[in-house]
Parts: structure tokens; sequence; C-alpha cells
């Protein structure tokens, strides 16, 4: 028996295409270090309620969606190169995939300095305790624990493109680790302040916002002066050609990422103002336990993305096709796990978090539904954004960025909490169809018109 165990396992990690074994390699890898990170993110979740509370840590949560708002100012670069770098390593042209990634490094740099610097006048007249809904927190400590986080988010605004350079390179495993150590070091640190020092909302930016970053310019570090020297960003190769072609590829993105935080980051900003911050950290606490399923989805497709770009730039229709067939078998079976989940999930709330935090199961099941809809339109979408196809995405997105806000609105008072879901819910089920015709048409080269564009 263990003989065949191991002769399957040899077959399986030795035979098939090139990109196939590249590509398994990294998943299997992700598994083991995003299995990590989810357990200590689980385990984050209670300790971290215990040392502020949960209206404190609603406010925390719902602060981080509003300053992910300020990702778009990177104007879709990211993604933008992370296509670009594939295509030239898969064309073999190393100097200009460092000309691209060097090119973006400063072009994002300057971006963020002046991001922050114009944040750094404007936040003393943001009255934040009526946007986090929070009377109860003094409004000057507010005000200088968001001008930290955002500090930190523009800090990570640039050290962060490490990440797009991995992925291009068909190495998410090392992405995983790098987020494993983060949250590693952010378990221990809550754990001794626990111990030795009364709650603090600061402490917990700090904590969960601060120690990530310092290891992403470690794993920086590391990864351009070892394995990716090659592509390590330098002065001299900025070629703000490079940069304008750049910011061209990722203005689609750049809308995109907009709709996408409407859809994915405004649910808090709706909860908070509806129900209050405490009702945001129930809604996180539904969120992170069927995330569990969401995330090993997204451990698997993530080496894809720059998988598409390899097999498109290769005219490799045929790879692509399989692919999506057996992605498509692990959409079934995920579903069938976030189902069991939802079974479950009374007894897992109750194990996992004891009396403080009460989940209805209303939300529990709009937030299984919401798993299953969104892992069947994002398999269509990693396709279509490694491709470049993203014309009726965009589209798409713009509808549901419209719709989204009204209608979150509109369910949550008729509803509640669960209604807020439900409403994203809607839109990944119109997305997912109209996704999976357009990724049906360009794999038999039947795609025209919007579909091929």
């Amino acid at each position: 028996m263990l003989q065949v165990i191991q002769s399957n396992l040899h077959r399986f990690f030795t035979k098939g295409h090139e990109r196939s074994l590249k590509t398994k390699k990294n998943i299997v890898k992700s598994v083991l270090l995003k299995g990590g990170s989810v357990v200590i993110s689980l385990m984050l979740i209670p300790l971290t309620i215990r040392y502020v509370n949960p209206t404190q840590y609603g406010i925390w949560l719902t602060l981080s969606s509003i300053i992910t708002w300020a990702g778009l100012f990177d104007m879709g670069l990211g993604n933008g190169l992370r296509n670009k770098l594939a295509t030239m390593i898969s064309l073999g042209d190393v100097s200009a995939a460092k000309s691209y990634v060097s090119s973006t490094y400063a072009l994002l740099f300057i971006i963020s300095t002046v991001m922050f610097a114009l944040f750094y006048f404007i936040n003393p007249y943001i009255k934040w305790q009526q946007i986090l809904n929070a009377p109860g927190t003094e409004g000057n400590y507010l005000s200088m624990v968001v001008l930290v986080v955002f500090a930190f988010f523009c800090f990570q605004f640039v050290i962060q493109l490490i990440n797009n350079v991995l992925t291009a390179n068909q190495a998410p495993a090392n992405v995983a680790f790098l987020n494993l150590i983060g949250q590693v070091l952010s378990l221990i640190a809550v754990l001794f302040l626990i111990r030795y020092k009364q709650g603090a909302l600061m402490d917990v930016v700090l904590i969960i916002a601060g120690l990530p970053l310092l290891v992403l310019l470690a794993g920086s570090v590391w990864y351009y002066s070892g394995s990716y020297k090659s592509l390590a960003p330098s002065f001299n190769y900025i070629n703000w050609g490079c940069a304008k072609e750049l910011l061209g590829v990722g203005g689609g993105f750049f809308i995109i990422q907009i709709n996408a935080l409407v859809l994915y980051e405004t649910d808090n900003i709706v909860i908070t103002q509806l129900f209050g911050p405490s009702e945001v950290t129930t809604f996180n606490v539904a969120y992170k336990l069927f995330s569990i399923v969401l995330m090993f989805f997204v451990i698997v497709i993530n080496p894809f993305w720059s998988a598409f770009t390899e097999a498109y730039t290769k005219n490799d229709l045929e790879w692509i096709k399989n692919a999506v067939i057996k992605i498509n078998k692990l959409w079934m079976v995920l579903s069938f796990c976030s189902v069991c989940l939802l079974v479950l999930s009374p007894w897992l709330y109750n194990l996992w978090l004891g009396k403080s935090i009460t989940v209805p199961i209303s939300l529990s099941i709009a937030m299984c539904l919401y798993t299953i809809t969104i892992i069947w339109q994002a398999i269509h979408v990693q396709l279509l954004n490694g491709i470049g196809k993203i014309k009726l995405q965009l589209y798409l997105g713009i509808i549901g960025s419209i719709v989204n806000i009204p209608m979150s609105v509109f369910l949550g008072k008729w509803i509640g909490v669960a209604g807020v879901t439900l409403s994203n819910v809607i839109l990944f089920i119109v997305m997912g169809v109209v996704f999976s015709i357009q990724t049906k048409k360009i794999i038999n080269k039947t795609a025209t018109g919007i579909f091929n564009a």
C-alpha cells in the first residue's frame, strides 16, 4: 500500500507538462505554508479581541478596509507588471524584465510619497469618529492611529512588489512563506502584549500592519540578492517609457481594482454604519471561518495566472483548456466542503470563540453562498487576467460597483448583516455566468468583439 502511494506521488510530481509540474509543486508548498497562516490567523482573532474588545477590533477592520482604497493609486501597476514580467520571462528577455521591475518600483515610490504627503496634511480635518461610528474613542487618538496605518500602507505599496515578481516567476509558494513568517511574528507579539500590557488600538495596528512589512522588506533583500538578482531593481534600469507602457497595461486593471474594492471592501463600511463596529467583528468572524475554503482555492489558483500568461503567449490553448476543466472539478469539491462547514459552523464558532461572539445562522448561510460563488467566477477571472482579456470584466465590474452599495444597504436593512453578503452573491452569480461563456469562447477560438478584448 505504501509503495503504491509513493509511486503515485512520484508520478504526480514527475509526469506531465513542465508548466504543470511547476504549478503542482508550488501548490503543494503553498498548501503547507498557507495552512500554517490560516491556523495562525484563526488564533489571532480571539486573542486580538481579548486584547482590545469587539468594538475596537471592529474599528481596526473597518479602518483597514478604508485605507485599502488608497491601493487604487498604484494605477494597476502591480498586476500590469505581473503580466509583462511573465511574458518577458517566457520569451527569455531578462534585461527588459529588469527594466520593468525597476521602473515600477520607481513610479510607485513617487506615487506613495505624494500620497502620504497629501494625507498628512488632510488627516487632521477628517472626522474619523463619525466615519468609523466610534464616538467612544477620542478623536485625536483615532487620527493618529489612521496616520500610522496609512504610513504603513504607503510603505507596503512599494515593498509588496516582491510578491508580484515572485508570482510572475510562478513561485507563489515563496509569497506564502513570507506571509507565514509575518503571521508568526504577529502571533508572538499579541501573546506578549496580552501578558504584559493593557489593550490599545495602536498596538494592534503596529503588530498586524507593521510586522508583516518588516518581513516583506527582509524578503525583498534576500531574494534580490540571491535567486532573483537578475531582476533586482536598479537606478540604471529605470525606463520611463516602460513605466508609461505599464500604465497603459495597468489602466484596465486599475478600474477593475476599483470595482473589486467596491465589491469586497465596502461591506465593513456599510455594516459599521448600519449596525455599528461590533457587528463588523461578527461579520469578519464568519468570513474568516469560510475563508478557510477560499484560502485553499487561492493557493491552488494563484500559480495559474502567470502559467496562463505563458501558455497563451505560446498559443498552448489545449493546456489552458485542461487546466480550466481540472480547476472546475476542484470548485465542485470545495463547494461541498463549504456546505459541510456550514453544517458544523455553530459548533466550530463555540469551540473557537466561546460565548464572546454570536454568529447568526443567516450570516453563515450567506457566507457559504458567497464562498461558492466567488470561487466560481474567480476561476474564469484568473484566466482572463492572465491573458489580458479584461474589457468585459471591466464593464461588468463598473455596473456591479454602481449596484453593490445601494443593494447592500437595502438587503442589510431588510435581512440584517447577512443581506450585505447576499448582495455580493447576486453579483458573483451574474459575473460567473458571463465570464464562463467568455472563457469557453476564447478556448474554442470563437471569441469576437468584446469577448476577445
